[in-house]
């Protein structure tokens, strides 16, 4: 490890494909805000994408590098000079990965310059033959491996039986202050409620998501379905927040909307640039993903705005949806039990939900903030790295107990 920590500030390099919109890249976005927090300097080493800005923001820097997918060892090398150029260059101290390739060319550079290497675990990844899953090892040659669940965690230690001394679990996390029912005015939900043509006195079942089968839109539309044949007389609209609109899979989901009878009930509306006030509208949030979810951030954030969530019964879901208090669990698949789970919730009377919302608000606070995935994160640097982990930490903790104080 570099040993000039002293003399400058502590530099953590971030590796990853483009820095574009994804769970992926907003965890190390949140990363590189607390590192700044921290007094260090904060890079991100990969393709331009639309959070450069973002991360510019908060006080990080963009370093524009190409880490795609080639099996050819001529380019993996140039990849790995690339990268060993820019640790000797920002005299970077250490290095976190987030995703395969870039997993592989950081874990050669980072061995050839004495570098510590974190890496994040933060998808399903397949590992149906031996060299997928040979593949896949690239985000586990960190001296730790961050996994974003229990669920993660747990899959890693069935399938690599080395990793489970330096595995770590840390959820995600969303923010409070941005998801926050104090902060949503009533003309940011007007402006909603007018984009999406929703009648008055209608109740909105809100599933955000890109549209695509292993989310599980499909299900959904089979539950409104009974909903709408078995109660034709009660007031509601699905609304589905997330990109993909123009993709031949909704064209689909039309279809099966209009051979269900509830064609008219649904609200394709693409990706949403307010979901805190869209979580706000809710009465019921849906996540029926068909495969599991990794994480599931769509949940806490919706609890976070005290919604309560009805998801599948499976992966990220069932460990951060706690069913009968933040929620409602429902089997895989099952779109009758989707429909009834949805049924109950409608029925909730208003007043009722309203006292419900800071309990449910209160769990999400205590277990997935973005404050608690950031400290958690200084503290796995510091393992490995700890004279430069513990200046950030340190210098990070101290700024959360002012910001606290004041």
């Amino acid at each position: 490890m570099r040993g000039n920590y002293m003399k400058q500030k502590p530099v953590i390099l971030q590796v990853l494909p483009a820095l574009g919109v994804g769970g992926l890249e907003q965890g190390a976005i949140d990363i590189a805000e607390a590192i700044v927090k921290g007094g260090g300097r904060a890079l991100i080493a990969g393709e331009t994408g639309s959070l450069v800005a973002r991360l510019r923001y908060v006080g990080g820097e963009h370093v524009e590098m190409s880490f795609r997918k080639r099996f050819s060892w001529r380019y993996f090398s140039s990849r790995v000079q690339a990268l060993r150029e820019l640790i000797k260059q920002e005299k970077v101290d250490l290095v976190h990965a987030r995703s395969r390739y870039p997993g592989w060319v950081a874990a050669w550079a980072c061995k050839k310059e004495n570098v510590p290497l974190v890496t994040t675990w933060h998808g399903v990844h397949k590992t149906w033959f031996w060299p997928k899953k040979l593949y896949n090892s690239g985000l586990l040659r960190g001296q730790r491996v961050i996994a974003v669940s229990e669920h993660i965690a747990a899959r890693l230690k069935a399938e690599y039986s080395f990793v489970k001394e330096k595995l770590r679990v840390i959820p995600r996390g969303s923010d409070p202050e941005v998801f926050s029912p104090d902060t949503i005015k009533g003309e940011r939900m007007s402006r909603l409620v007018e984009q999406w043509n929703v009648e008055d006195e209608s109740r909105i079942i809100l599933m955000p998501g890109r549209l695509t089968r292993w989310k599980g839109q499909e299900v959904l539309i089979g539950a409104l379905g009974y909903l709408a044949a078995q109660y034709p007389d009660d007031k509601w609209v699905c609304v589905l927040a997330g990109p993909g609109v123009e993709t031949s899979y909704a064209q689909s989901l039309y279809r099966l909307a209009e051979e269900r009878g509830v064609a008219g009930r649904l609200r394709f509306v693409g990706a949403c640039s307010d979901m805190a006030a869209a979580y706000n509208l809710a009465q019921v949030v849906v996540v029926p993903s068909q495969k599991p979810e990794p994480f599931g951030r769509v949940s806490i954030e919706a609890q976070m705005m005290g919604c309560w969530v009805v998801g599948s019964a499976d992966g990220g879901v069932k460990e951060t949806v706690s069913h009968g208090a933040t929620g409602t669990l429902v089997a895989v698949g099952d779109s009758q039990a989707l429909a009834q789970a949805i049924k109950e919730v409608l029925d909730v009377p208003p007043e009722f939900m309203a006292e419900r919302k800071e309990e449910i608000r209160a769990r999400a606070l205590a277990h997935y903030t973005k404050g608690h995935m950031q400290e958690a994160t200084l503290a796995v640097y510091e393992e490995v790295a700890p004279e430069v982990g513990k200046v950030l930490l340190s210098t990070f903790m101290q700024k959360g107990t002012q910001a606290d104080a004041a």
